[in-house]
């Protein structure tokens, strides 16, 4: 029986993480270039317009402690959890921005819909654009999210609901 594509994916980068780890090179950029995209989708959301530097620093957190990875095939979810430290932890160093006034909404498709819902996410502290980074984007459950961030579940679903319930305040105001 022949294997799926991602499948071959998962044996494609088992075997990146295993030849970065004994120090090649080449397989070292190759690693680089599948994460930093996932990288920077986790740490924009929770970094904000200090994505770029919470996503760069990840990436050094996540190569320099590489040799200590002891399941590669475990890559995605420990890279996730050194982003969202790194973010939540570049985010809470930043000075917020005074927000904008979005007494009037654009239609969907606007491209100011984007900056909009950002500016409503910079309204939310670090922890909570973390939560919800996890939950709404990522899909994990409040377990996971707890073992990520560092927390106890409860914590997980109370920041949740007031990251929601903030959230759709300022969204409305």
């Amino acid at each position: 029986m022949r294997p799926t594509p991602a499948e071959d994916a998962d044996d494609r980068t088992v075997r990146l993480v295993r030849a970065a780890q004994g120090g090649d090179t080449l397989a070292m950029a190759e690693l680089l270039d599948l994460l930093t995209p996932y990288v920077g989708r986790v740490c924009a959301p929770i970094a904000l317009s200090q994505g770029a530097d919470a996503a760069q620093e990840a990436l050094v957190a996540v190569f320099k402690s590489l040799r200590t990875l002891k399941e590669p095939a475990a890559l995605r979810g420990w890279v996730r959890a050194i982003a969202v430290r790194e973010a939540v932890r570049i985010a809470r160093g930043s000075h917020r921005a005074v927000p904008l006034d979005l007494s009037t909404l654009p239609a969907y498709g606007d491209p100011q819909l984007s900056a909009d819902i950002r500016d409503v996410l910079d309204r939310l502290s670090p922890e909570h654009r973390a939560v919800l980074v996890l939950r709404d984007v990522e899909g994990l459950d409040e377990r996971t999210a707890a073992a990520l961030l560092g927390v106890r579940t409860g914590t997980v679903k109370s920041r949740l609901h007031r990251a929601r319930d903030t959230f759709r305040k300022a969204w409305t105001s």
